[in-house]
């Protein structure tokens, strides 16, 4: 018997925590004996939460697919990974054929950004075929940043990032970094530097209709109207603007003088009865915000996915800037990573095509994913016929799932690069498993990206690659191959991702050209990681827009008041539905655990008691909750926590459906959501999913 201690970050959420993992080999048999929090990583520093224990549970899943599986009516059948390859390419290339290029169409789910292969080499594949119809799990929750960093700072990718570390006053919109673990914030223990921002002074307020996990630890919690953040936030805007509470930005800057002409009817007496928060608290969280010697604005997914979600970044960016606390120690900064995206991507283009059917603008050379159901239902030149998805579950993931079953059962040919058959795959003629996360080296290209400090880190596989198994980006390159034999096409020459990296290592900031000559045989010799420091002012020569100047007012975001101006205080006794997250879950993909969920359901539908008693309700009663687009039955729970008017759901439930083949999440399978989510209910500006402030009723079952 044999034991080694390997060192790893986990893959599982954003905080990239660093993990300590003993394998133990007998007889030849390499099994897991201990995951823990690495103590010696520089940027986790022991941290850990619930879920990476349960990285042994998936090791061992027996449900997870270990070899390519084709559906023969309703069996499914082992297929050998050649034979599969030339089924996908013979059967993409005659729909092509037949249909044209935007026939076949992608859907890339949220997993696909935790796998280095896969952002490396997932493009080789998918790019030969040309198609407009892309979609990924990007506009279900965070376009609206990206749109706003594209317009305002020239790249999609340049987002500053909350300097948690150094604040005196943190504002969390749409956010309960406590559940997540931190969002577009790579931010291993949020609570321990929450925490440090109140011991040293500072303050931490939280806007929610819930008082979430975070809001109650906060200093403040404020309860909003779901769907009426920008109009609290424009009302903070006005305030500072008109109470004289501005700083100058050391920023080149083009137009404030717009912005503040746009935004001066938005008082906060205007703005308080369309996100029920009293005028008084919106223009006092203005003042406190100002008077802080540093603060930061920091909204997220709950921010994201509502009806005017770009406004509400592009409010959030506005107060940071407008303060002085953009790219500012304490306020709001961007990232160096060591392989960094910015600089070595283009920033990308918004809205130089649009969807068929409802004319819904692309980003980046994607398409919401709203209007992915209707791109396959309505008929006619360019329908979708074809589908590749990969790492996703949108049936549970994106709104209106019921559609997207009927769109996907009626597909010539569908095909998932996916390690389970699920809500989604079950629908697929063919399933691609690739090697589990353990049997693959690792790298964050993303999450570097969004980190509270410069960090970089390099893994290897703990546990060997099974014999007749492939990596995602293996997968990628035989698909690639396939096709492009198929069709003709040239196809470029490519590297292992690991190389890749290592170029992208020495290419950047602390590689060949610096001191630190970061290297991949560099992090081979400091498995814990290396710290490149705290963040700090850079945005200046970082950004990409034409003049290299921060653009505080775009044409595209100012046209779009006209449509906030037409919002209408809430009608009496209106009920929304918000979601919510758990420390032990990521969307759809972490149920079929033991260890992450175990214990009581944690699926219900929470409600005010105020809003139970008037429906003549009971905690723990079974209820019909409906929509515009469909209806689900689930248990509902009464809460204080919750905002009157408000009830709260999560999403990524629904296990139920037949034909899945995960044994566990059957087993606890809750309602989804997004059988109530309306594809119809977006932001209008991005095209984002609005999945919070869904007017439902609720009635006993």
């Amino acid at each position: 018997m044999t034991k080694t201690l390997h060192h790893r970050a986990c893959h599982l959420c954003e905080a990239i925590c660093g993990l300590s993992i003993e394998t133990t080999e007998t007889d030849g048999q390499v099994q897991i004996t201990s995951i823990k929090g690495d103590a010696l990583d520089t940027f986790s520093r022991g941290h850990i939460c619930p879920k990476a224990v349960a990285l042994q549970d998936i090791q061992n899943d027996p449900d997870r697919l270990r070899q390519p599986m084709r559906r023969v009516g309703s069996e499914w059948l082992p297929i050998g990974w050649e034979e599969a390859f030339e089924l996908v390419a013979e059967k993409l290339s005659a729909i092509q054929a037949r249909h044209g290029q935007n026939a076949v169409a992608v859907y890339q789910g949220n997993p696909s950004v935790h796998n280095y292969g896969l952002m490396t080499h997932s493009n080789y594949f998918l790019g030969l075929l040309k198609t407009r119809n892309r979609y990924s799990a990007t506009s279900v929750d965070q376009l609206p940043h990206h749109l706003t960093s594209y317009l305002m700072y020239g790249h999609g990718l340049l987002l500053p990032i909350p300097d948690i570390d150094h604040t005196d006053f943190m504002l969390i919109l749409g956010g309960n970094p406590l559940a997540s673990n931190g969002s577009i914030m790579t931010v291993p223990d949020v609570e321990k530097r929450l925490k440090a921002i109140q011991a040293r002074g500072g303050k931490v307020v939280v806007v929610d209709p819930r008082r979430s996990e975070t809001a109650a630890m906060a200093d403040q919690h404020l309860f909003v109207r779901p769907g009426g953040d920008a109009a609290l936030l424009f009302g903070v805007l006005n305030t500072l603007f008109s109470e004289g509470l501005t700083s100058d930005s050391h920023l080149p800057v083009d137009g404030l003088d717009d912005v503040r002409a746009a935004v001066a009817a938005f008082t906060a007496e205007a703005m308080s009865p369309l996100c029920a928060v009293p005028a008084e608290q919106i223009r006092q969280l203005a003042r406190d915000f100002a008077a802080a010697p540093s603060a930061v604005c920091y909204g997220r997914m709950g921010v994201s996915t509502q009806a005017f979600g770009t406004l509400c970044h592009w409010v959030v960016q506005l107060i940071n800037l407008v303060t002085g606390n953009l790219d500012r120690v304490g306020g709001a900064l961007c990232t160096e990573p060591a392989v960094d995206l910015v600089a070595s991507t283009s920033g990308g283009h918004f809205n130089k095509w649009q969807s068929r059917v409802s004319g819904r603008p692309e980003y980046g050379g994607e398409l919401p994913v709203s209007a992915l159901a209707e791109e396959m239902l309505t008929e006619g030149e360019g329908q979708i016929r074809a589908l590749i998805t990969v790492a996703g579950n949108p049936v549970l993931s994106t709104p209106n799932g019921r559609q997207l079953e009927q769109a996907l059962d009626g597909l010539e040919f569908m095909v998932s690069v996916d390690l389970y058959i699920n809500e989604t795959t079950r629908y697929a003629d063919l399933i691609l498993p690739s090697t589990s996360a353990l049997e693959n080296d690792h790298y964050d290209t993303t999450f570097n990206l969004f980190a509270v400090r410069n960090v970089t880190r390099f893994n290897r596989a703990i546990l060997a690659k099974p014999e007749g198994a492939l990596h995602d980006w293996e997968i990628f390159v035989g698909l690639a191959k396939a096709f492009a034999a198929k069709t003709d096409k040239e196809l470029k020459p490519t590297m292992p991702p690991a190389k890749m990296i290592d170029m992208g290592l020495r290419m950047g900031l602390y590689g060949d050209a610096s001191e630190l000559k970061l290297s991949l045989a560099t992090l081979f010799d400091h498995p814990h990681g290396v710290d490149l420091g705290a963040l700090k002012p850079n945005l200046a020569p970082r950004l990409k827009t034409a003049n290299q100047r921060v653009q505080a007012a775009p044409p595209e975001i100012l046209a779009d008041l006209a449509r906030f101006s037409a919002l209408q205080a809430p009608a009496a006794g209106e009920l929304l539905m918000i979601g919510r997250r758990h420390v032990r879950s990521n969307n759809s993909w972490m149920h079929n655990y033991h260890r992450l969920v175990k214990g009581k359901p944690r699926h219900q539908l929470l409600m005010n008691p105020e809003d139970l008693a008037s429906r003549g309700l009971s905690d723990g009663q079974l209820v019909r909750v409906s929509s515009r687009v469909g209806q689900i039955e689930v248990e509902v729970l009464g809460s204080a926590d919750m905002m009157p008017g408000v009830v709260s759901l999560p999403h990524g439930w629904g296990h139920a459906r037949p034909g899945v083949q995960m044994a566990i999440a059957s087993g606890q399978p809750g309602s989804s959501a997004n059988d109530l989510t309306d594809e119809c209910q977006l932001d209008e500006l991005s095209g984002n999913a609005a999945l919070n402030g869904v007017p439902v009723t609720v009635a006993a079952a």
